[in-house]
């Protein structure tokens, strides 16, 4: 798979028609803040089908003299305001294609029960979120005629269909047809060794920029009487994603679960070249390092046992690093840094090393129209509007502007009247997401939008975008899988063991055992008739 450049010459025609068409329809540029919870709120407006005294139809042939109003399922919980936000969109939507829409929520703590069941009951309802980590994926609703095929009235929303590149719709592609709409906010798969570059000053030693550097920084920081890394067990994890991210053209592949010690394609222009690190020398020799970090005091004694995650030790100045990804750090970072002193974050990304910055999947947030339907095209202008009107983006994505947010100096600020008893609330809008439209806030790292720019230029899709693997034949061997996973092999990667060499060896003996080539010829099997929608 070649490296993609985003800003082609066609996208960039695309994403200046969004612009237009935000500015075109102008309105006054109201949003809706919900702050980092994105809590969703209940704003359902009970507003029967009616005729109305406009016999309009658009020109790309959408009957709007009915006014209808279309249901929207999206994970969360109400928001004591979302009645408010959501009935001054009706109010455009109302104006714009006599429309209205009605938001229900599966809550939080309900997704991985009340998801299936939405789909599994049948219910009456016309569009929902949907990503290929949802509880049923997506090209699982797509294979099982859950899903409109959108492919057949895209033409209705032009300036949306324009919007999304070709690769995004590529992705959503299942079969013949395309049953969903991605989104326009692109993410970035980039895991990092996020630091405090005010410690290298104070210490005297060099940024971290490389594997040598940030031993240097680690070796330093033991020094001063305190752990480089800690937190728990998860950060056994956090290594494995280094060591992927580091190594040649890795890139995770499907087989084993992302959340425990998985399959990569050797080469992300090879999806059938697909290994397990374990039997490789550079796995080897990674751990082998681990083994020796541990010895240098480089994380607790008792980080098998630990309860406390990472960035919380390093809030509470029990750490001086840790390893996360990009969006997270640079997210959170006044939660965790802001009430820090001499904080000047920076961080390593490993996959840059090896030009092998990865896109997120354009199917990780997604809007689907259900079969069942009875006004798909209208479905279609409506997210059509929320994703390429900038009032209308503002509106979902921020709130009321001078109630939920104020822009100042080009940055999201609560308003100094904001309430969170009476003013709090918003929506999951991700599926939604247009980078277009986003607005900076402070309490996000200012690097946050400078990596998203330089990424944006240069970046490979994941090659196996679109493909689900499926689990049923090989269930058995998983299961075992996962157990010498999450025993001898989070054991490795923290530098548990009392011989590393022969600890290798039994990890890899126990894989064995366990039926990791079963698994690995079952994923090449299903992949023999797949073709990378990044291609």
């Amino acid at each position: 798979m070649k490296l993609k450049k985003v800003i082609s010459s066609a996208l960039c025609v695309a994403m200046a028609t969004v612009l237009l068409a935000g500015c075109a329809n102008g309105g006054k540029n109201s949003t809706s803040s919900n702050g980092s919870e994105n809590a969703i709120g209940n704003a359902s407006e009970n507003v029967s089908e009616e005729k109305t005294n406009s016999s309009e139809v658009v020109d790309e042939g959408v009957d709007l003299s009915k006014h209808v109003t279309l249901s929207l399922y999206l994970y969360g919980s109400p928001g004591v305001a979302n009645a408010d936000i959501l009935a001054e969109i009706n109010r455009k939507l109302k104006e714009d294609i006599n429309t209205s829409i009605e938001i229900k929520y599966i809550d939080w703590g309900d997704i991985a029960t009340k998801y299936p069941l939405l789909w599994a009951a049948g219910e009456s309802f016309d569009m929902a979120y949907s990503s290929v980590t949802a509880p049923v994926p997506y090209y699982t609703l797509a294979k099982q005629g859950s899903l409109y095929d959108i492919s057949k009235i895209l033409d209705k929303a032009p300036t949306l269909k324009a919007a999304i590149p070709e690769t995004s719709w590529a992705a959503a592609e299942s079969g013949e047809g395309i049953y969903g709409v991605p989104t326009l906010g692109a993410g970035y798969t980039v895991n990092g060794f996020v630091y405090n570059k005010a410690n290298c000053t104070a210490w005297g030693i060099e940024p971290v920029t490389d594997l040598k550097s940030l031993i240097a920084y680690c070796d330093a920081s033991v020094a001063h009487d305190i752990y480089p890394f800690n937190g728990n067990a998860e950060v056994a994890m956090d290594f494995y994603k280094m060591l992927v991210d580091s190594t040649g053209n890795w890139v995770p592949a499907p087989g084993v679960a992302e959340t425990e010690m998985y399959l990569v394609a050797k080469d992300y222009n090879n999806v059938q070249d697909i290994i397990h690190p374990a039997f490789t020398d550079e796995f080897a020799n990674f751990v082998t390092m681990l083994d020796e970090w541990e010895a240098k005091g480089y994380w607790s004694t008792d980080i098998l046992s630990a309860q406390t995650d990472d960035k919380e030790m390093y809030k509470n100045l029990q750490s001086s690093a840790y390893i996360t990804h990009m969006a997270d750090w640079t997210g959170n970072y006044t939660a965790v840094h802001g009430q820090l002193e001499n904080q000047d974050i920076d961080a390593w990304y490993f996959a840059e090393d090896n030009n092998k910055v990865m896109q997120s999947s354009p199917a990780q947030d997604m809007t689907v129209i259900n079969t069942n339907s009875k006004y798909p095209e209208r479905c279609l202008l409506v997210i059509e509007k929320l994703m390429t009107d900038e009032s209308y983006y503002r509106l979902f994505q921020y709130g009321i502007e001078g109630r939920q947010y104020d822009i100042v100096d080009g940055y999201l600020e609560k308003p100094a009247s904001f309430d969170d008893t009476v003013d709090g609330g918003g929506f999951a809008g991700w599926a939604f997401s247009n980078s277009a439209f986003q607005i900076p806030s402070k309490s996000e790292h200012p690097s946050r939008y400078e990596k998203l720019a330089e990424w944006s230029k240069n970046f490979i899709s994941n090659p196996y975008n679109g493909f689900i693997f499926s689990s049923s034949a090989v269930a058995g061997e998983l299961s075992a899988i996962s157990n010498v996973n999450s025993t001898l092999g989070i054991q490795l990667m923290l530098g548990k063991t009392n011989d590393v060499a022969s600890a290798i060896e039994e990890y890899r003996s126990q894989l064995k055992k366990a039926g990791v080539d079963v698994v690995i010829d079952e994923l090449k099997s299903q992949l023999q008739s797949f073709t990378s929608a990044g291609k």
